[in-house]
């Protein structure tokens, strides 16, 4: 018996499902429908339950699912007992919903059998409409191509309203982080004509204007500097000369890791019980913003009593040293922090690092303050220091041409040896720097590298994450110089494999995975000028220590002849070759190398009167040249931090100290007198690298050569003296000088020069300081802009030689690293000083290929 309150609720059950679900359960007979023999129709009684055995069930309204798949979501299978209208019957319905394919969703009885215990059903379905095209409207195309990457809509998908609501939030997500917050998205729906149940969505977009911060005010802090506060906040910024550099859009996901930057500002200057009390955001204009912060700065604290504990590493004597906190010390928590787990900018010595350098991986240390007295604080350092650990297993991952074994003995990681932060760190610069990968992806955290600690047998594994980009340059081009058109021809591969060239399958197109450099260069306009080259290097010889070879060619011949009509009977030509050999040092410290290289030139004239020391005659420069090398930066294209330094002494044997001290050379022939060049030459190059603010970086450097002589009455040679002013482009110049670069000035327009017109720079200096800054820092392409200053000059002889007689000059210039080209640069330069006869350099733009150092 079914009582009159039972019977409502369940009345009121099936009326609220029917009522807030776009669904429906349907116990009855299609009236329309054919039935199968031996069936008959009969009406089902809502009120009361009826159970029954499933017949079948089968699906209707379907296009791209499968029946099969859709059936058994239901659960229903023949013989099984149902009871209609139930729970059970409302939870199929829903579970059909769920999958979010379908815009309604219905459960009817087809028919019944003749003795009406078996029931037929019919799932009527209606799929959701399909999306046959998702287009952007008011975004420009660059957006467009960033959205897509971030939706990931496939044509053919389901249109439902979780995917419009998900893509909608990250649409203005977007725009959010662009400092566009106000942005609105319009989601337009139009019917495809030409594909059945089909749509075209269009994303109608408008950003808004900018909103941007244009004052922060800080109220409540008597004894921090409104300047202080605003360095602890890294994206929120205003519009004070301070940040000029800095985005002044305001974004919602750093607003509040900033405020937490405001706190550690107090805490920096002794304020440990500081706290933001309040904080309000305001329209100061309908696309500025105004900030408020009110805080309450609480007492001023300092160190007392700093003590160890669990130290047996160290002496707390020594880890006094390396803390660097005195008592009467501001009771600065944030440098503490640093100095005890470490300083992301390597700034000073902190403790964590002195344990992970020994093996201590699993190190600890806990700062608990243990008195507060007056305004006084006592601090326990409460150290943990585990067992060492030791590398176990070293990953390289994502080397698709590099062979492993290649970046392997980059890495300082070892098997079996001690864990050491210092090699771990050392380790992820070499593969940066070593031009074969992308140096962001492997210099990045979350994506290059990965330590797995574990502390259950105290090891712990390194995977190196890499990312190949390509780096072989091929040169095809011509360009007009000299009164005529020039071809070069050229090509640089810089991870050549040179022990797998008789492997047919390696010529794709030419053997790589090695890390070799093979170049091969010709360029020539006809008869009146011709060069060639070859090189080739071999970083890691016989592959096992870190010992590099070199080895190199070249051939140049210059003549008269512009016309091929014309009489090759003025010619000068260079030839020669040149072998090295590199070994890294271990002392003062693995960054340091040294290089040694033989060498052989021979400079041939034949009636060459062109600003030269002497018309016809043969020269040998037969040199060698030790070099001591360091270089500590991040990478090669775009150095954040670090330095390079270099001194180099190349000298040839002092042929005139062995011939008879009379001699008069002022009487010899040029033929004989230069037969056999004699100089010694020094050189030193430096440059530091330091990280301002984000990735805008200061480049400092400075350089001095000298060329020398034995024998003063033999003279300077002359060959490989120094030209300087310009932009370092050699063009035509076979004549053994070396060309140094000088913005803002023409080329070779700081060089002296004798009374014939011929070139006679013997020392030289040049200081340069560049302010850098990336537009793109990506595998296919870096690019960069620069602001400088740079000064410099060139002397006839040492005794001339003035470091602070420099012509100055300041610009601005682009970079474009293109893995296929090289390096390319614009400068513009203003020389401000006097040359040549002119008050001034100047303004003067240059064009630069390759990296000058």
């Amino acid at each position: 018996m079914i009582y009159p309150r039972m019977l409502f609720r369940r009345l009121l059950s099936i009326f609220s499902l029917m009522l807030f679900l776009p669904v429906s359960v349907c116990l009855a007979q299609s009236g329309g429908s054919e039935q199968e023999p031996g069936k008959a129709e009969v009406p089902v009684n809502y009120g009361r339950p009826q159970k029954y055995i499933v017949g079948g069930v089968r699906v209707d309204g379907i296009k791209y699912l499968g029946a099969s798949q859709i059936i058994s979501l239901t659960g229903l299978q023949e013989g099984n007992e149902i009871t209609v209208p139930s729970d059970q019957t409302a939870s199929i319905v829903k579970r059909i919903w769920a999958q979010r394919f379908f815009s309604s969703v219905s459960l009817e009885i087809d028919s019944l059998s003749a003795n009406r215990d078996t029931a037929f059903f019919v799932l009527r379905l209606q799929e959701r409409p399909r999306v046959s095209r998702w287009s952007y409207r008011g975004i420009k195309n660059s957006e467009q191509t960033d959205l897509k990457e971030k939706l990931n809509l496939r044509r053919g998908g389901e249109l439902s309203d979780y995917v419009i609501r998900s893509s909608v939030n990250v649409i203005k997500n977007y725009y959010k982080e662009k400092g566009f917050i106000n942005a609105e998205v319009n989601v337009l729906q139009e019917r495809d004509t030409l594909v059945k149940n089909a749509v075209r969505v269009t994303f109608d977009i408008d950003r808004g204007q900018k909103i941007k911060i244009k004052t922060i005010r800080f109220i409540g802090n008597d004894h921090v500097a409104d300047k202080k506060l605003m360095k602890g906040m890294d994206k929120t910024r205003d519009a004070r000369l301070m940040n000029f550099f800095k985005s002044k859009k305001f974004s919602e996901k750093d607003y509040d890791s900033d405020k937490e930057g405001l706190i550690d500002a107090f805490n920096e200057a002794g304020y440990r019980d500081a706290r933001l009390l309040r904080d309000s955001i305001y329209y100061v204009k309908p696309n500025r913003l105004g900030i408020d912060f009110y805080f309450e700065e609480g007492q001023k604290y300092y160190f007392r009593n700093v003590t160890w504990t669990g130290n047996s590493v160290y002496a707390s004597e020594t880890l006094n040293q390396i803390l660097g906190i005195k008592k009467g010390d501001v009771y600065d928590v944030v440098t503490m922090e640093k100095r005890l787990q470490g300083d992301p900018k390597k700034q000073n010595m902190d403790v964590a690092s002195q344990y992970r350098d020994r093996g201590y991986l699993f190190f600890s240390v806990v700062p608990v303050e243990t008195a507060i007295v007056g305004d006084s604080v006592d601090v326990e350092m409460r150290i943990v220091e585990g067992k060492p650990a030791t590398f176990n297993r070293i990953i390289i991952t994502g080397n698709n041409v590099t062979n492993e074994r290649v970046v392997r003995r980059q890495v300082f990681t070892k098997p079996g040896y001690l864990y050491n932060q210092s090699y771990l760190e050392r380790s992820i610069r070499e593969i940066a720097s070593m031009g074969h990968f992308d140096p962001e992806y492997a210099s990045d955290p979350s994506r290059g590298f990965s330590v797995v600690p574990n502390q259950l047998n105290n090891t712990v594994d390194i995977t190196y994450n890499v990312s190949e980009k390509p780096n072989s340059q091929f040169e095809l081009s011509g360009g007009w110089g000299g009164n005529s058109f020039v071809g070069t021809v050229g090509i640089s591969f810089n991870n050549f494999s040179i022990r797998r060239v008789f492997k047919k399958k390696a010529w794709r197109p030419v053997p790589l995975g090695d890390a070799q450099q093979l170049s091969l260069r010709f360029q020539t306009n006809g008869t009146y000028y011709t060069n060639a080259s070859i090189s080739f290097s071999e970083p890691w010889l016989f592959g096992k220590k870190p010992t590099s070879f070199n080895l190199s060619g070249y051939y140049s011949v210059q003549t008269n002849s512009y016309y091929y009509y014309q009489n090759p009977d003025q010619w000068f030509s260079v030839y020669g070759f040149a072998m090295g050999l590199g070994n890294r040092l271990k002392w003062p410290d693995n960054y340091f190398t040294l290089s040694h290289q033989l060498s052989w030139q021979t400079y041939e004239l034949q009636n060459w009167g062109y600003n030269f020391l002497y018309s016809t005659g043969k020269s040998h420069n037969l040199s060698y040249t030790v070099a001591l090398n360091r270089n500590s930066t991040d990478q090669a294209i775009y150095p954040r931090q670090g330095s390079e330094f270099l001194m180099s002494l190349q000298l040839t044997p002092p042929y005139s100290l062995f011939r008879d001290r009379n001699i008069d050379y002022s009487q010899m022939s040029d033929r004989e007198h230069y037969r056999w060049i004699e100089y010694h030459k020094w050189t030193f190059k430096g440059a530091v690298y330091v990280k301002l603010i984000g990735d805008l970086v200061l480049m400092s450097r400075a350089q001095f050569g000298y060329l020398g002589y034995y024998n003063k009455k033999w003279g300077y040679s002359p060959f490989e003296g120094y030209q300087v002013g310009g932009d370092g482009m050699s063009g035509y110049n076979t004549y053994g000088a070396e060309i140094i670069a000088l913005r803002g000035y023409e080329n070779y327009s700081l060089t002296p020069q004798n009374a014939n017109g011929v070139y006679v720079g013997h020392v030289y200096d040049k200081f340069t300081m560049e302010l850098r800054y990336p537009v793109v820092l990506q595998p296919q392409s870096t690019i960069f802009v620069l602001a400088f200053l740079e000064g410099g000059n060139c002397w006839e002889d040492i005794a001339d030689f003035n470091p602070f007689s420099i012509k100055r000059s300041a610009g601005v210039g682009v970079r474009i690293m293109l893995p296929m080209i090289g390096l390319l640069g614009v400068d513009w330069g203003y020389g401000f000083d006097p040359v040549g006869g002119k008050n001034q350099g100047g303004s003067n733009f240059h064009f630069l290929i390759g990296q000058q150092f």
